[in-house]
This record gives C-alpha cells, structure tokens and sequence, in this order.
C-alpha cells in the first residue's frame, strides 16, 4: 500500500506479543529518525493500526533527532497514556490482538533526508482517502 517507503533501505521489522518483552523483540536503531507502521495481527487478518515517527524538524530547518532514536521511541515513549511496554500490552488483550507486526524506516540519517512528519502526513492522507478513517490508534 505505501510503494514509497521502498525507497528505504535502512529499515525493518519486528512482531510482538502480549507476552513479550518490548526491549527484546525490538531491533530498530537508536541513531537516527524516521517513520513506523503498526500491524496488528487480529482474527486471521491484517490491519493497520498506526503510522508513527520519530525525529522532527527544528526551527532551523534542520532535524532533531530524538537522543535514543526510533528505538526509544518504542522503549521510552508512551501512548494510550502509559509507556508501550504496559500499554501495548494492555490494549492488545482489551482489543483482542494476536501480534504486532512493526516495520520501521530510517528516513533521515547520512544517506536519506526525508523529514518524517511529512511522510506521515502524506501517509495518513492516503490511507484516509483510501478507507475514509485513519488507522485506529491515530487520534488524528
């Protein structure tokens, strides 16, 4: 669906159970920034959930990458209001989520310079105009 992110080269993913430990099954890097998508594995089909980023784009114009990267921002960043390691955890039972599959690309580093809050913009958008609804877990 998102031909675009081929061009990435530094990327990958990784799944997670309820049952897993986050820090473990995490393989995204912690020098860069970039753009993620959230898979949820739920009654024999595939959803999206979220599209995600890391880094942002400063005053300056330049990039602010966040000091652990994409991998901090999974270890260390919150969302449903506590860190991901409770709340992925905790929604994926409330919700009745087999796995999360992660892919994660590396947008801006030595080689890439895309800023990736304009691909998720981008992103969001298509899948918007391709659904009507922005996966589940944006509040966008």
């Amino acid at each position: 669906m998102f031909d675009e992110l081929k061009k990435y080269k530094r990327s990958g993913h990784f799944f997670f159970k309820s049952s897993d430990n986050l820090s473990v099954v995490c393989n995204s890097p912690k020098d860069c920034s970039g753009l993620y998508l959230i898979y949820a594995l739920e009654r024999q089909k595939v959803n999206l959930l979220y599209i995600g980023i890391s880094g942002r784009r400063g005053v300056d114009g330049n990039i602010i990458h966040r000091k652990d990267g994409l991998r901090g921002r999974f270890l260390t960043g919150k969302q449903f209001g506590a860190l991901r390691k409770i709340s992925w955890p905790q929604q994926m039972k409330l919700e009745g989520l087999e796995a999360l599959d992660v892919y994660w690309y590396v947008t801006y580093d030595g080689k890439d310079k895309d800023f990736p809050k304009k691909l998720e913009d981008e992103l969001l958008l298509k899948h918007k105009s391709l659904y009507g609804v922005l996966p589940r877990w944006n509040k966008k």
